[in-house]
C-alpha cells in the first residue's frame, strides 16, 4: 500500500514538473487558462475511461461504442432543442437514450460473446459503434453545429480566472463518480458481487451471484457515463459524431494508467492528459504532438506503476 502511495504521488509531482516546464515563462493568466480547459477535457477523458473500467470489471467487455453511444445521445438532445423543448427536457430524453443503446448490446448482443476472448469481445463493440455511427449519419447531416448548456452563462471566479459551472461540473463529475463507484463497488451487496464476478464468472453463477442482474446494472452505469461525457463533450468541445465517437481512443488510455482496474489512477491519468494536451498548444514546436499525447503519458504511467512487477491487467491470470 505505502508503495502504491508513493507510486502515485511520485507521477503527480513528475507531471507538475512537466506542465512547469511547458508553460514556463508564460503568463500567469494564459496558463491558468489552458489548465482550466485541460482539466474539464481531461475530466471527460477520465468519464470515458472510468465508464470503461467499470463494464471491464463487471463484464471483461473493453466498450469500444461508448464514444459512438454517447454521439447519439448530444444529437439527439441538440435536435431536441431546435424543436424548441426545454433544455431540462432534452437531457432527460438523452441520458434514457444512452442507457438504451448500452442495454441493447449488453442483454441482446453480448451474453452471446460471454466466453469468448477478450479481443472478440472487444472487435464487436467496435462494429456496433460503427452501426450507432452510421445510424447517426443517416439521421442527421454532417453539418456545423452548436450544442450549449444553461450552465455555460454562469461562471465563477477561481484565482482570477473566469471559470463557467460547465467546466466546474464537469470535473466535479468525474472526481464524485470515483467516490461512489468505489462506495458502490466496496460497500453494496451488487457491488460486491459484481466484483466477484469481474474476478471469475464460473465461480461467481456457482456461488449464487445473479449475473444477469449484475451485468444489466454495469451496462447502465456504462450507458449513464457515455451519455453523459457525451453532452459534456458536445457542449465543451464541439458537436461532431464522429469527433465524439473517437473520445472513446483517449479514454482508452486515461483507463489504461489505472491497468483497467484502479479508479483513481484513471482519474489522475485523465486529468494529467487533458492539462498537458491543453498546455502543448502553447508551445509551437510542440503542438503538433498534441494527439499522441494521451499515449506516451499512458505508457510512461503504466511503465512506472509496473516496475520491477509481471506487466498484467486486472483480468489476466
Amino acid at each position: 500500500m505505502k508503495s502504491h502511495f508513493f507510486s502515485l504521488l511520485f507521477y503527480v509531482l513528475a507531471m507538475s514538473v512537466l506542465c512547469v516546464l511547458i508553460a514556463w515563462g508564460k503568463p500567469f493568466q494564459v496558463v491558468g487558462m489552458f489548465v482550466v480547459s485541460g482539466m474539464a477535457v481531461g475530466s471527460l477523458y477520465a468519464l470515458g475511461g472510468i465508464g470503461l473500467v467499470v463494464l471491464y470489471r463487471a463484464t471483461g467487455v473493453l466498450n469500444f461504442a461508448s464514444g459512438a453511444i454517447g454521439a447519439f445521445a448530444v444529437m439527439l438532445a441538440w435536435q431536441l432543442g431546435q424543436w424548441g423543448v426545454p433544455a431540462v427536457m432534452t437531457w432527460l430524453a438523452a441520458m434514457p437514450a444512452a442507457i438504451a443503446l448500452s442495454l441493447t448490446y449488453g442483454r441482446l448482443i453480448a451474453p452471446g460473446l460471454a466466453w469468448r476472448e477478450p479481443v472478440v469481445k472487444a472487435i464487436a463493440t467496435l462494429g456496433f459503434a460503427l452501426i450507432i455511427l452510421g445510424m447517426t449519419a443517416f439521421i442527421w447531416d454532417d453539418d456545423v453545429r452548436k450544442f450549449s448548456l444553461p450552465s455555460d452563462k454562469q461562471a465563477v471566479m477561481v484565482m482570477g480566472l473566469r471559470v463557467t459551472v460547465t467546466r466546474l461540473i464537469v470535473i466535479l463529475a468525474a472526481i464524485i463518480l470515483v467516490i461512489g463507484i468505489w462506495l458502490y463497488l466496496g460497500k453494496t451487496r451488487m457491488g460486491l458481487q459484481m466484483r466477484a464476478l469481474a474476478n471469475d464468472r464460473n465461480l461467481s453463477a456457482l456461488i449464487g451471484v445473479r449475473i444477469l442482474k449484475a451485468e444489466t446494472i454495469a451496462w447502465a452505469i456504462a450507458g449513464v457515463i457515455a451519455g453523459f461525457t457525451g453532452l459534456m463533450f458536445g457542449d465543451l468541445i464541439r458537436l461532431e459524431p464522429v469527433v465524439i465517437t473517437f473520445l472513446v481512443i483517449p479514454s482508452i488510455a486515461a483507463a489504461i494508467c489505472g491497468r483497467l482496474d484502479n479508479l483513481v489512477q484513471v482519474l489522475l491519468g485523465g486529468l494529467t492528459m487533458g492539462v498537458i494536451e491543453s498546455l502543448l498548444t502553447l508551445q509551437p514546436t510542440l503542438k503538433d504532438i498534441r494527439p499522441i499525447a494521451p499515449f506516451v503519458i499512458a505508457a510512461l504511467a503504466l511503465l512506472w506503476m509496473q516496475r520491477g512487477k509481471q506487466l498484467l491487467f486486472a483480468r489476466d491470470n
